[in-house]
């Protein structure tokens, strides 16, 4: 198995390229284009980033922070899945990933994850935390699971769509057009006062 981790370094290596041109993902102009990108599955966001998802016709990233392997920050691919962490509170990391065939997105923590109007076959997006997605969808299937106090703001044309989410989470498919759709809300877990086992007197 063969790990590839793309610090600034791996992508100088590799030789990466520095650019400035300013892109919908980022305010700064300032970025990285790292090298040696294969075909991108799945997408982990975790920590402080902000990964803005885009159609293209070969898979890429770029990182809108030359020195972001100073920070307590990695991006990193293994076997077709993007890591991308960053836990430093004070500066949030911004991504850019261009993809061909996505299947799969994953948030955790306070990640955010957006998109212009993705077009894919089938894309599963599983929040939790407090994470957010903000995506524009011209998918065949999309499978939505929000958990936790994670939300959602869900956009586009969807045939086959199915959500999840549960009683924290927040959820708005308002602008979202679906031909077949299935929604199911998880419960609330219910407050039971716990019953205190009778006492027994021993006899004597």
């Amino acid at each position: 198995m063969k790990t590839t981790i793309l610090t600034l370094i791996a992508a100088v290596i590799l030789t990466a390229t520095v650019t400035t041109t300013k892109a919908t993902a980022a305010t700064t102009t300032e970025s990285i284009t790292l090298a040696g990108i294969s075909h991108i599955s799945k997408i982990e966001a975790r920590g402080n980033v902000e990964v803005y998802i885009t159609n293209g016709t070969k898979d890429g990233v770029k990182v809108y922070d030359t020195a972001y392997y100073a920070s307590n920050a990695l991006v990193q691919v293994e076997n077709g899945t993007l890591r991308i962490t960053n836990y430093d509170k004070a500066k949030k990391l911004l991504v850019e990933v261009t993809v061909t065939d996505l299947r799969n997105v994953a948030a955790y923590d306070n990640a955010v994850i957006k998109s212009d109007k993705l077009a894919l076959v089938d894309l599963s997006v599983d929040l939790y935390n407090n994470a957010y997605a903000g995506l524009q969808l011209n998918n065949y299937a999309a499978s939505i699971n929000v958990n936790d106090q994670a939300k959602a703001d869900l956009a586009g044309d969807v045939e086959e769509y199915s959500l999840t989410y549960n009683y924290g989470a927040t959820v708005n498919r308002t602008e979202l057009a679906a031909t077949n759709e299935t929604e199911t809300r998880v419960a609330a877990p219910s407050r039971r006062t716990p019953r205190t086992a009778p006492r027994v007197m021993a006899s004597i």
